[in-house]
């Protein structure tokens, strides 16, 4: 572990740098299980991530050295295990606000917790929660930005990267250190219970909010509205008809 001198409380504050990992996720978890109590806020940053995952078990492409993929520790037992999603919005809200900040209100979440910009995916997220008996223990917090790759597979042909969109690289220290700060604040945010903040913060800007869309669920493709998403996470579409309700793996968006 290194300490840092990010102007942070606790995020960032340790920083254990990898030069290659399968998942930093998964070294997390590893080290929280095999070694003393890690502070809450260490962050494992890895220059090549060979085994990146997001949701759904999707593979994260990303050439080494070129772009952000870090896992960050939280201790969130203050929310109940019911409110598992609350934390999904807050941190969410801190990657959007950090890319807003570098090119503007074409940053949008892609629900659940994706990063968009316009139509293209330039990064995004995969919790996960461990949980001792009722108590919400650790929260690992995955996250991966693609910041100066330019080329990209055929299967990630809809990704974008922070060099397509500037014209220019953009240090990987500087972007390290605006996401702890922004992921801080809206944590301590979470913590001191503004949760209504975080609800109209997170509706506000979500990707293809009020905007009729195509949608598959059930094997059925239909348009509607994205109108909400609910506390429990649920997307909430109005179909012209009534409002319905979705979960993480039971609705696809479509081009």
């Amino acid at each position: 572990m290194q300490n840092n001198t990010f102007p942070t409380l606790f995020v960032g504050q340790k920083i254990e740098r990898l030069l290659c990992v399968d998942s930093t996720n998964t070294y997390l978890k590893s080290q929280l299980s095999n070694s003393a109590p890690l502070q809450e806020g260490t962050v494992i940053l890895a220059e090549e991530q060979r085994a990146g995952r997001g949701q759904q078990n999707n593979t994260w492409h990303s050439e080494p050295g070129k772009n952000l993929t870090c896992s960050i520790l939280l201790k969130p037992s203050f929310l109940s295990v019911q409110d598992q999603f609350s934390l999904n919005k807050a941190i969410s809200i801190a990657i959007n606000e950090v890319l807003e900040s570098i090119i503007g209100s074409s940053a949008k979440i892609k629900w659940p917790n994706d990063m968009y910009v316009d139509n293209e995916k330039i990064g995004g997220m995969l919790i996960e929660n461990i949980i001792q008996g009722s108590r919400w223990k650790y929260a690992i917090i995955g996250i991966g930005l693609n910041v100066n790759q330019q080329g990209f597979p055929p299967e990630a042909a809809h990704a974008t990267s922070l060099i397509k969109i500037l014209h220019s690289d953009y240090d990987l220290q500087t972007l390290l250190a605006e996401l702890c700060s922004s992921i801080e604040r809206w944590y301590l945010k979470l913590r001191s219970g503004k949760i209504k903040e975080i609800q109209q913060t997170y509706i506000n800007k979500l990707y293809q909010l009020n905007t009729l869309a195509r949608y598959r669920a059930n094997e059925e493709i239909f348009e509607a509205e994205l109108v909400d998403v609910d506390e429990q996470g649920l997307l909430q579409l109005y179909t012209g008809k009534e409002v319905k309700s979705f979960n993480i793996k039971e609705v696809e968006f479509l081009r």
